[in-house]
């Protein structure tokens, strides 16, 4: 029995839902990646501290995945284990009148509707965002001027010896699409965030207004991970690609988006490989003629 047999017959045991060679086209907001080895839904702390026991002990690789919003996945897959935070890691609840716990697998569609529904204002620059809230918290998603640290009270977590803890607002080192969670190999498991009252009519105008400019503004009919490229100090990542003439370049079925420059489109069964190539293209080109270099937002796995 080999190692990914391993944790596969495991969750069956905890009850997890499993599937071997998962295709992670089907979990990247991208539609691009090959097969996981094994990819597994967990839906309480003890199915995940048990399964991350045993990839330690069976020293087997494992990720988080959330909405896929954010990745590039290898056409070649990922050689470990996909761990998908499910259950009671997608509650949300309501700890005081402005105070709101929210699991890290929910995802930032149903957290704005929940703030809504309550009266909450504070998180309309998330609506649209389509993502879940751990990993808006992991890099301090933010938009329209809000970010998530912003409204960002703690964050919970499993460390890598599989004890829960805690990092408070003062410790987050929250930056620009950063944490302290891009380094410290600790998992987020839930967000605890401080709102404030509204009025929910105001509060829903707002959130159609954002996601009305989203719509205007971004190539949302096509399968993408947002914007590629962090915004350079002192200028706009889509408006140096447009500035070279990038608009549009393809390279296999990738494009450039001809609605926004700062976005990668999977146009026609693009693979990652694709992707990348265009990305290395544009960052030459841009670097070239401008003298910016452009950093990627999107995480490659």
């Amino acid at each position: 029995m080999n190692r990914a047999e391993i944790i596969y017959d495991l969750a069956g045991i905890l009850g997890c839902e499993a599937r071997r060679e998962e295709p992670l086209s089907r979990h990247t907001t991208f539609k691009i990646g090959g097969s996981a080895d094994v990819y597994i839904k967990v839906k309480n702390y003890s199915q995940l501290t048990s399964v991350l026991r045993e990839c330690r002990e069976s020293d087997i690789d494992y990720l988080i995945l959330g909405n896929g919003s954010n990745v590039l996945a290898s056409d070649d897959g990922y050689r470990g284990v996909v761990i998908r935070l499910d259950g009671d890691f997608r509650k949300i609840s309501l700890l005081d009148d402005t105070t709101v716990y929210c699991g890290a697998g929910a995802t930032l569609a149903s957290l704005c509707k929940f703030a809504l529904n309550n009266g909450l204002s504070g998180l309309e620059f998330a609506w649209g965002i389509p993502g879940t809230v751990g990993g808006a918290a992991f890099m301090n998603a933010g938009a329209y001027g809000g970010e998530m640290k912003d409204v960002t009270y703690c964050v919970s977590h499993v460390d890598k010896s599989g004890n829960l803890g805690r990092t408070d607002r003062d410790d987050l080192q929250m930056g620009y699409r950063t944490s302290v969670y891009r380094s410290n190999g600790c998992i987020i498991t839930g967000v605890t965030l401080r709102l404030q009252k509204g009025v929910p009519e105001d509060i829903r105008a707002k959130m159609d207004d954002f996601l009305g400019r989203r719509s205007d503004k971004q190539p949302l009919e096509f399968p993408s991970a947002g914007s590629v490229f962090k915004r350079p100090e002192g200028a706009f990542a889509g408006a140096l690609i447009e500035q070279c003439g990038l608009k549009g370049k393809c390279h296999g079925g990738a494009q450039v988006s001809e609605k926004h420059a700062g976005f990668i489109i999977n146009k026609s069964n693009a693979t990652a490989h694709d992707v990348k190539s265009l990305i290395r293209e544009v960052q030459t080109e841009v670097a070239d003629k401008t003298g910016y270099t452009l950093e990627c937002e999107l995480i490659i796995l």
